[in-house]
């Protein structure tokens, strides 16, 4: 499971399928397809045949945030659609939160669910991994935003070495 931030104004918005058509969705999407996650290395639009593996990508926040930062207002009103995406996907052995909101919101997700949650909580960090239960971990990765990868906060090299290490731990359940 993918959690990312919100719905892109010039993206998942205009398109309806989260990261597509936008800066960070080809850099994620590049990624996913080199860890073999996603079937091709860009999202185009609904219709180009982007096919995940393995994977499902979702946000805490449904709607475009001003300045890509949503209130708690925001955030707290759109938790009940992580809460229940959380309960109906069966399996999820891997949370990649890719961004401090989204590493917050699972866990505050799962304390609402009184489902297991670390004690203390653990702090967003890119690479950081914690067990959140005898099956699940929730991996931190810096969000793919423009802000992030032209400044060389996140490369390719970063996201692929969290990537791998989400793919090692899933090949334990195979």
């Amino acid at each position: 499971m993918i959690v990312g931030l919100a719905p892109g104004a010039h993206g998942a918005n205009r398109t309806g399928r989260m990261f597509t058509g936008d800066r960070s969705g080809e850099f994620l999407y590049s990624g996913l397809y080199r860890a073999g996650f996603c079937n091709r290395p860009d999202s185009l639009h609904r219709e180009d045949g982007l096919r995940l593996v393995g994977a499902y990508i979702t946000a805490p926040v449904r709607c475009v945030p001003p300045r890509n930062m949503p209130t708690p207002e925001e955030k707290r009103r759109c938790q009940a659609y992580l809460c229940r995406e959380l309960t109906l996907l069966k399996g999820v052995r891997v949370i990649l939160a890719l961004g401090a909101i989204a590493w917050r919101s699972t866990l505050s997700a799962r304390r609402e669910l009184e489902w297991p949650v670390p004690r203390p909580l653990p702090r967003f960090g890119h690479g950081v991994s914690c067990e959140l239960d005898s099956e699940t971990t929730l991996t931190g990765a810096y969000h793919p935003s423009q802000q992030n990868t032209q400044t060389g906060r996140l490369t390719g090299e970063m996201f692929d070495d969290v990537l791998g290490r989400i793919q090692r731990r899933l090949d334990r359940f195979i």
